[in-house]
Formats: C-alpha cells, structure tokens, sequence
C-alpha cells in the first residue's frame, strides 16, 4: 500500500505541476483531498492492519496528504500571482500622456468687488448687516428724512407693490433698521445688497444695481473719520497712488453732504478725455448723518454723531476693469465673465 501512496502522490504533484489556472488547482485538488478521493478511500483500509502497520502506514498516508496539499497551496499561490500581474499589464495607465483639464469657470467681477470691498471695511472694524429688499414707505424714506412729498423721492421713483410697500431704492433702510434694533449703542456697518429703481436699461443705467452702504454712529465723530475712512478704502481698493477729494453736494439724510472723488487712473490727475480734463472721477457720496435721521432712530444728536456712505458696487467694477457697458453684468455671458477666470 506503500507503493500505492508514492504513485498517488507522483501523479498529483505531476498533475500540480501542469496546472495553467485556479480552476485546474480546483480540479486537483477535489480529485486527491475530497472524501471520495482514492487517498481518502485508503483512510478505510487502516482497521485491517497490524498495529505496526497502522501506525508506519498512517504516518505515510498523512505525509503524503499533506505534500499534495503544499504543493497544491503553492501552484495556486504563484498561479494567482502571474494572473494578477495580467491584470496589471492589461490596466497598465500610460503616464506619459497629458492629463485631462477640467475647465473651472470665471467668477462675475460684480461679485469679485463686492467681496473686495467687504474684505477692505471688514479689515477696519465694520461688521456686515442686512435687510429684506421689500420694504415699507417709513424705512425706505420717511426715517431716513425723506418725508412725503419731498422731491427726492422723484430721483428715487421705484416699484410700488402697494401705496406703503416698495422694492427699496437703496441699502439705506438697514442702516435705520440697524440703528433701531441697536437703541442708543454705537454702530459700525456696511450693508451691501439690490436695489431698484424705475429706470430705463442702457449701457449707463439699470432698474436694478446694487450698493455697499457704510454707517458708523458713536460720540465725537466728524467729518475727518468719514474722509480717512474713504481715503484708505479709495487706496487698498485703487492703488497706494489714488488720491480722493469731497465736493459738496445734497443727500436729504446726511448733513453736510459730500460727493467723493478719486484721481483718475488714466491720467493720474493730470486731466484726460476720460475724467474730462479735471483728473478726477466721482465713485460715491456719503456725508454726516443728518440729526433728523438720529433723532427719528433713537439716538439723541446732541451726544451722538456718524457719517454714512454709499458706494456702487457695479461703478467700482467699471472704474477697475474698464467695462462699458452695466448690463454685461447681469446678462450672464460666458465670453464676459471667463476674462476674469483666474489663472
């Protein structure tokens, strides 16, 4: 039986050896380790022997099992790897070849400046507020000292929804939405966001366009903190070389009002076809908030003064970029905004 358990063991390690695949091993290894497998069938024999036989021809028998069973754990493991090293070969990635490029879009300038802006005032102290684009007659005139029937109002004719409720006319409404909410503290804000007014769309006008408002309510402020304030946004938003310069003018809800000017960038202030030959270029209005609107806002004018300021966040944009035309802003145009796509 000796005999029979070298021949048995021969023909599988020859069988092992020429196996090409998993499925082969498979095969084997069912026809030489199952329990219906001639080496299995020989376990049975054992009872018929001597002691000493059983024991020299287990001892065989198990020794023969387990070399088939080695042998059949190696083929399998070295058949495993050539086919994974197939698969690897077949999926092969040829770094070589140039990557794909995801296009990334462009961002519109109008809200490149917003965030520019808001980075400049958030740097100096300001916080942000906001407010809802509906507002009420009191907020958008009546306390900000324009009352019924003022003429200003004729400037800011915008969509009524009903005789007390209208599409605001500026960002202003938050800064008495804001003054009120605050009941006598000190106040620092900007407040950007839509406004509308009843205009007819052409390359200089829209009947939407939107505002940065500044408001900074505390004692003892004047009119140099508002022109300071002004100055170093006109440099960190313009250029270290801009100079501004207040003219004076009439705001219904500051007093004295100013608007404010910046040296021309094409000219450098020398004057030009561009800031037509006076070397400067008008980018907002601002002025010290009128006592009538503290007073009608819970602050006593007496103790507490403020300057407020409103900026046009889409004449910002033109001034900087050169853009002809306020629509291109609103219009969505790939062509338009994927010049400002960065690099």
């Amino acid at each position: 039986m000796a005999q029979s358990l070298d021949l048995i063991r021969e023909e599988a390690l020859k069988k092992i050896s020429d196996c090409k695949n998993t499925d082969e091993i498979n095969e084997v290894r069912n026809t030489y380790l199952s329990k219906k497998s001639e080496l299995m069938s020989l376990m049975s024999t054992l009872g018929s022997l001597t002691p000493d036989e059983r024991k020299e021809f287990g001892m065989k028998l198990n020794q023969t099992k387990s070399q088939i069973s080695e042998a059949l754990n190696a083929k399998q493991e070295e058949l495993a790897t050539v086919e994974l090293n197939k698969k690897l070969a077949s999926e092969e990635i040829d770094i070589s070849l140039p990557g794909r490029n995801f296009s990334r879009g462009g961002k519109n300038p109008f809200y490149i400046i917003e965030d520019e802006i808001t980075d400049i005032f958030l740097g100096m102290g300001f916080s942000v507020a906001s407010g809802p684009e509906i507002e009420t007659d009191l907020f958008n005139f009546e306390l900000l000292n324009i009352p019924k029937d003022h003429p200003a109002r004729d400037m800011q004719d915008t969509f009524y929804i009903n005789d007390n409720t209208l599409l605001r006319t500026h960002t202003s409404p938050v800064q008495a939405h804001t003054m009120q909410e605050s009941k006598g503290e000190p106040i620092r804000i900007i407040c950007p966001g839509k406004t509308y007014r009843r205009d007819d769309d052409d390359a200089t006008h829209s009947h939407q366009f939107a505002q940065i408002e500044g408001l900074v309510i505390d004692k003892g402020i004047n009119i140099g903190h508002l022109k300071a304030t002004l100055e170093l946004f006109a440099k960190k938003m313009f250029g270290e070389k801009r100079e501004i310069r207040l003219r004076s003018s009439y705001f219904p809800f500051t007093e004295p009002s100013v608007e404010v000017d910046i040296t021309c960038a094409n000219c450098g202030g020398k004057g030009c076809s561009m800031c037509k030959g006076t070397g400067y270029i008008e980018i907002l209005g601002g002025g010290m908030v009128h006592p009538n609107v503290l007073k009608m806002n819970g602050y006593d004018p007496e103790v507490y003064s403020g300057f407020a300021f409103g900026i046009g966040i889409e004449r910002v944009a033109i001034l900087r970029y050169g853009i002809d035309d306020i629509r291109k802003f609103y219009q969505n145009d790939v062509r338009f905004i994927e010049q400002f796509k960065k690099a």
